[in-house]
């Protein structure tokens, strides 16, 4: 009989899974797979079940959808033996991750509601937590992606469910390989599957050499243990990449091996945020390590999602003090209550015993926060602290500022480099969409009221294509709180005429102390001058409104219009309800409710959300303001999503061409920013003229003389 080359491909599979170290077993059937479990249990744990013991574990650990058994996957299984003693067994051991048993089979039949037959099982202490399907070679890959979501609507709950336990899907043809996490159907995608890579970012797509590297027994075990991430506010499973997952182990061996600093630079949109929390939270378990602390320098950040539950994210300052002397191993905090702590003479006696404690400082977007005095106080009180930054756009000599402490570059703070992620690569692995820019004519003067009559009338015009049919949502950031109130009273008094029915908001900076986005019982207002400066919307003429109105009453007028539009009450009355008003709007962008957000600078950085696809621009952007601008378009959604739209009002190509030169390279440009329609109309005529030069018609293929001719053919078909 002749082997089908998918069959082929499986059986390798398994000799090649057996050579890592997994033993084979057969197993045909759901009772065949129970008995399995209840032998592998009793191996793992040493232990003897009785029918009853094990009746137990089974009723235990069958209940709840993926997310709730992916948390009694961590646990500890209850049950009470026939001398009416209780005791617990362990499903996988977590700490010392190779210290499990590994087995693999193929061809299990599970039938639920109908009856399916999976490839190739990888069994951890009996339970199936990982599923490999394979299509033969020449197939596409989303097909074994698409049988993955069939085998769990159909059988994957079927029996015990303990194919619910699966925490990673690996797909593969034999020449393309990718994985994922068992996500519910609902979050799943065919574009949150990764290939994996080393790690100098080369992808590894052949199976055999996949399977060698990601599903030696020791690493998979790792990668279920330490980097699947139980996100609690969408209840969902997810899985590190390849680049997060090396820069974790990057930073764990330097605090193992090191008191050096260092940073990770991984761009714009890749996930730092995950990647730095991994980090943070993994560290907490060296010995040699005192405390961790997760330092972000704004609230709206999406740490939550990793955390919640685990541990408290601090209210305010004197909460920080508490946990910092206290027995928290772990702490979420914020730039600025961190640097309160430890400048304020009432809080130093409090921290006095931390001076000489190995405390790891773990800084997500290093560049927003470190660039100022709070740095240096961090260093001097914490005399053994090591330093670790996260940024998606490092600070070089080319675009750092200069302040009262000189020019500060990320090297400089942070020391090496210990792992990077750049644009280039997340384009090229589909982590990030790439970016349309379109420079729309408009260079009259500046501020000049038909010039702002005539964006407003383009904008409106043209959103429902840009977004559509408004399916996504925009920003659009302009120069100054003047010119921003002249855009929205613009805006809403066409809309009012009935000229368009587009949701419009904006949140802005009204004065000095005021900018600080904060909450909590002390408000504080004695940041650094410099970071003030960044939380700050401020701009030439931000007094200057042509009626004299101060900008406060303007954004008292506009949120009464939110609040009568999504029936809320937010005002400007103390920094509270401006935080909530700030998060809010957060929240109804990502939920499509707002259909353009104007701003200055706010949500520029450091806002994520997959339904936004355009940004309008009117404002001059550079170097890493403007990567990090454009990038809030270009998060990885569905297939309607393909690309980010960046549409400006200023004349900003050589500001694009310097930014990408810093952050990737000039000759990437073409990778990052998608060229004009007509150009790929051109250069597709330019081929197709090639191709039927050398075979006018179809049938000329037939009568092509020799290879030569052949080969001539392929390359220009």
């Amino acid at each position: 009989m002749t082997i089908q080359p998918e069959q082929a491909l499986e059986n390798n599979l398994i000799l090649q899974l057996q050579a890592l170290g997994y033993k084979s077993v057969i197993i045909k059937d759901e009772e065949a797979l129970l008995q399995n479990l209840k032998s592998q249990l009793e191996i793992h744990n040493k232990v003897k079940l009785s029918v009853d013991d094990f009746r137990q574990v089974l009723n235990f650990i069958n209940k709840g959808n993926v997310f709730e058994r992916a948390k009694i996957l961590r646990d500890r299984v209850p049950y009470v033996d026939e001398t009416g003693e209780h005791r617990t067994i362990e499903l996988v051991n977590q700490i010392h991750w190779c210290q499990n048993q590994f087995q693999v089979t193929q061809q299990i039949s599970v039938e639920g509601k109908y009856k399916n037959r999976y490839d190739v099982t990888i069994l951890i202490n009996g339970l199936p937590l990982v599923q490999i399907e394979l299509k033969r070679r020449g197939l596409e890959l989303k097909e074994a992606f698409k049988q993955t979501d069939r085998y769990t609507i159909h059988s994957y709950g079927a029996g015990q469910g303990l194919f619910q336990f699966i925490q990673i899907f690996v797909i593969s043809n034999g020449v393309n390989t990718k994985y994922y996490a068992n996500a519910p159907l609902k979050d799943r995608s065919f574009k949150q599957t990764f290939y994996w890579s080393d790690t100098k970012n080369k992808l590894i797509t052949q199976l055999s050499e996949f399977s060698d590297i990601f599903l030696e027994p020791c690493h998979i075990s790792k990668m279920i243990t330490k980097y699947v991430v139980l996100n609690e506010t969408q209840k969902t499973l997810m899985v590190l990449r390849p680049y997060q997952f090396y820069a974790v182990e990057a930073i764990i061996e330097r605090v193992k091996t090191t008191p050096k600093y260092g940073y990770i630079w991984h761009t714009t949109g890749s996930g730092k945020t995950l990647t730095s929390f991994k980090t943070a939270q993994i560290l907490t378990n060296l010995p040699q390590v005192h405390k961790v602390v997760f330092v972000v320098d704004r609230k709206d950040l999406d740490y939550h999602s990793f955390c919640k539950g685990s541990i408290d994210g601090t209210n305010n300052t004197n909460t920080l003090v508490k946990q910092l002397a206290g027995d928290n191993k772990l702490i979420v905090t914020t730039i600025q209550k961190l640097n309160t702590a430890i400048t304020k003479t009432r809080h130093l006696k409090q921290l006095e015993k931390l001076r000489d404690k190995r405390i790891v400082f773990i800084f997500d977007e290093c560049h927003r926060s470190q660039f100022g005095k709070t740095h240096s106080d961090i260093k001097e009180f914490f005399e053994c602290s090591q330093l670790f930054g996260f940024t998606g756009t490092p600070i070089f000599e080319e675009n750092a500022g200069t302040n009262a402490f000189g020019k500060r570059t990320t090297t400089m703070l942070f020391g090496d480099c210990l792992q990077k992620y750049v644009i280039t690569d997340a384009i090229r692995d589909e982590n990030v969409l790439d970016i349309n820019v379109e420079a729309i004519d408009e260079e009259e003067v500046m501020n000049a009221p038909q010039r702002l009559n005539n964006v407003t009338d383009y904008i409106i015009a043209n959103h429902g294509r840009k977004t559509h049919s408004r399916s996504f949502t925009s920003i659009f950031c302009v120069s100054s709180v003047a010119s921003l109130i002249e855009y929205y009273k613009l805006f809403h008094q066409k809309k009012e005429a009935g000229e368009h029915q587009l949701k419009i908001a904006t949140i802005f900076s009204y004065g000095a102390n005021v900018d600080l986005i904060d909450s909590g019982e002390e408000f504080e207002q004695d940041w650094e001058k410099e970071e003030l400066e960044m939380a700050a919307d401020t701009g030439r003429g931000i007094y200057q409104t042509p009626d004299k109105k101060h900008p406060r009453d303007y954004l008292d007028e506009f949120m009464g219009h939110y609040n009568l539009t999504h029936s809320t009450n937010y005002n400007t009355k103390d920094s509270r309800l401006f935080y909530q008003y700030y998060n809010d709007v957060a929240d109804r962008v990502k939920k499509k409710q707002i259909d353009i957000l104007l701003v200055v600078n706010m949500f520029l950085t450091g806002f994520d959300s997959k339904s936004l696809n355009t940004l309008y621009v009117d404002k001059n952007l550079k170097f890493h303001g403007l990567i990090q601008a454009y990038s809030r378009t270009n998060r990885i959604l569905d297939e309607l999503k393909s690309q980010g739209n960046i549409v400006c009002f200023r004349n900003l190509k050589q500001a694009t061409d310097d930014a990408i030169t810093l952050f990737s390279n000039i000759a990437a440009k073409d990778e990052i920013i998608m060229q004009p329609y007509e150009d790929y109309v051109e250069k597709f005529q330019e081929a197709v003229t090639k191709l039927l030069a050398v075979v006018p018609t179809v049938d000329s293929v037939y009568e092509l003389p020799s290879e030569v001719e052949k080969l001539e053919f392929i390359k220009a078909f």
